[in-house]
């Protein structure tokens, strides 16, 4: 039978390093994995991934007209509420050509079918994925939530436009409609922005 040899002082303190080292470590990926989705959307957010639209301001408005160059592309409207939303939801019109540059508006319309208020946030995305950092909201009911009163029906508008950066972009080459998506949840919660 093997004997084991005497634990002393320096094999004692590595075993604690390397049990704190272990342990700093699961630290570490625990906050990594609460951080990845606020990491995620705010990479998705600067960069247009996954559709991600962009944000942008009146003076960003003003400077992609300034560089419009009269060229236009077909935007394409779809809504949806999600499975137990009791919201009627679709765009005021399916389709609009747009000059890439100027500021354009749609409209989509929500109406609460149920017996009671109802607060929700819509969610959206662009199609094809890479025209996500091109496609610039300045004015969005997707911004915060909506509540409708039982019945409520409202139109809601939404202000924006393509940046001509889109006509240098190989990747954008032959891309001849964009279509902005939004579906409607029921809110969890408050949301801050």
């Amino acid at each position: 039978m093997a004997t084991l040899p005497p634990v002393t002082a320096d094999t004692a303190s590595r075993n604690v390093r390397v049990g704190l080292m272990a342990f700093a470590f699961a630290l570490v990926m625990l906050g990594l994995g609460y951080a990845s989705v606020p990491l995620y959307r705010l990479f998705c957010q600067v960069t247009g991934f996954g559709g991600t639209t962009m944000t942008a301001t009146e003076s960003d408005a003003a400077r992609a007209a300034s560089l419009a160059t009269g060229q236009t592309i077909s935007i394409r409207f779809d809504a949806s509420a999600a499975m137990g939303m009791p919201w009627t939801f679709r765009p005021g019109q399916a389709t609009d050509t747009v000059t890439i540059g100027e500021r354009d508006i749609a409209t989509y319309i929500a109406r609460n079918n149920s017996d009671q208020p109802i607060t929700g946030m819509a969610t959206f995305n662009v199609t094809p994925e890479q025209a996500g950092k091109y496609f610039n909201k300045i004015q969005c009911f997707c911004f915060t939530e909506q509540t409708l009163a039982p019945g409520q029906e409202v139109t809601m508008p939404v202000l924006y436009f393509v940046d001509p950066a889109m006509l240098d972009d190989p990747n954008m080459q032959g891309v001849e409609q964009i279509t902005l998506s939004y579906t409607f949840h029921r809110a969890e919660g408050p949301r801050s922005n």
